[in-house]
């Protein structure tokens, strides 16, 4: 289960710095910034003497701004050759290449994982805390998926592919055992953790900068989403469902592996932009009469810069939006990752029209970088002190139950997997 953790409106700023220790922070790869990376920018925000390490990065230049100049100490990874433009194809390594980053000199560990940064190696007397954006869904839930678009549904490459990912669900499961406290960013999250990892969590909605996403009351005639264009976000569906309505305008901001395909089978009422700076992207998003979003998200922070926007969003009902968005307050859902279902959505927001800018806004400030960095803090605070009140003796035991104001309610222990 899932233990709610802090107030929803701090008034103040934290930062890890009461007690004395060295902290190692591990991410999966930085190769761009996008949802991982914002929440990896504010741990290193609460660390900021935090050593930082990653299986590679090849993070560009434009985007490395968060990071304020600290180095990355990268695996065996960052010197193969390809990994750049093919990491994909170095997931066997993976788990390998964490596991040989050295972090015995630190005496807590947080990891952002959300492919195996989770596996780096402790010993009993340092504490590990994770912060899980995901269990690997290509491994797991979404494994069918994958493999049908990546068409291997038969044959070598098929049977390869599977006895890969069945290696990596037999790691990922005991590379778990090496975490003290998994942190979900959403109950979807915590559900997924507790099904495939057998274990208890805290759950800390991810942080979203709404200080850079202004209020708008002004729409205009046109529809938009944002997105990094990769198969599971879909905006291959959104594309053909507004393709089949030329009278409704859309644009589409993002690159990816996808945008040729897109773009190709896209009509003209469709605008492809391609990545575009933050200011274009914002403009965008306040100007827009809604955002449309495809994915099955375990959280979702881009809807919710929209309505930071205060434009409405208009989302597939599944996921960690169920838990972000408010159905006829912040905007509408639909059923299925079909053009169909995706269009009656669309004709039943314009018969309402009845959306409320302010009423958005509000919606999205109870998931702010502050609301973030206090439950954050305060977690790994608590956390410390019981585990330095045990003399650094390694992980909570299921048997012992955690005193109820140490989170603020009462919680459910850790259990092991």
């Amino acid at each position: 289960m899932a233990v709610e953790v802090g107030s929803a409106h701090p008034t103040k700023s934290f930062m890890l710095v009461s007690s004395p220790r060295k902290i190692a922070v591990v991410h999966d790869f930085l190769y761009t910034y996008a949802g991982a990376e914002r929440v990896l920018e504010q741990i290193l925000h609460l660390c900021p003497k935090a050593d930082l390490f990653s299986l590679f990065d090849f993070l560009p230049p434009a985007q490395r701004g968060f990071l304020a100049g600290r180095p990355v100490r990268c695996s065996f990874l960052q010197r193969l050759p390809g990994v750049r433009k093919h990491h994909r194809a170095y997931l066997p390594l993976m788990p390998l290449a964490i596991e040989q980053i050295n972090i015995e000199d630190y005496d807590l560990v947080i990891s952002s994982s959300y492919v195996a940064a989770k596996g780096a190696l402790t010993r009993p007397d340092q504490l590990h805390i994770c912060y899980c954006h995901s269990p690997p869904r290509f491994a797991w839930d979404l494994q069918k998926q994958y493999l049908k678009e990546a068409g291997m549904e038969r044959g070598v490459r098929s049977f390869l592919a599977r006895m890969l990912l069945h290696y990596m669900r037999g790691w990922d499961v005991r590379s778990a055992n090496n975490v003290d406290v998994f942190v979900a960013n959403s109950d979807r999250v915590a559900q997924r953790i507790r099904k495939f990892y057998r274990r208890d969590s805290v759950r800390v909605y991810p942080p979203v900068d709404l200080d850079g996403f202004t209020m708008n009351p002004r729409k205009e005639d046109f529809y938009l989403t944002a997105s990094r264009l990769v198969s599971y976000k879909r905006i291959n569906l959104i594309v053909e469902a507004f393709s089949r309505t030329p009278r409704r305008k859309l644009v589409v901001i993002g690159d990816g592996p996808e945008f040729k395909r897109i773009a190709a089978a896209a009509g003209s009422n469709v605008k492809m932009m391609g990545y575009q700076a933050f200011d274009v992207l914002r403009d965008h998003m306040q100007r827009a009469r809604a955002f449309v979003f495809a994915a099955d998200e375990d959280f979702g922070i881009v809807p919710l810069e929209a309505m930071a926007c205060g434009t409405p969003v208009i989302a597939l009902g599944r996921g960690g939006l169920l838990e972000t968005m408010i159905p006829g307050e912040t905007g509408l859902f639909f059923d299925e990752q079909e053009p169909q279902s995706l269009l009656a959505a669309v004709d039943e927001f314009e018969r309402q029209d009845h959306w409320d800018p302010l009423a958005l806004r509000r919606a999205a400030e109870r998931f702010t970088v502050a609301r973030f960095r206090q439950e954050f803090s305060e977690l790994v605070e608590s956390e410390w002190t019981h585990f330095q009140s045990r003399g650094g003796q390694g992980p909570r035991v299921a048997q012992e139950q955690p005193e109820p104001a140490r989170l603020g309610r009462a919680a459910k222990p850790t259990k092991s997997a």
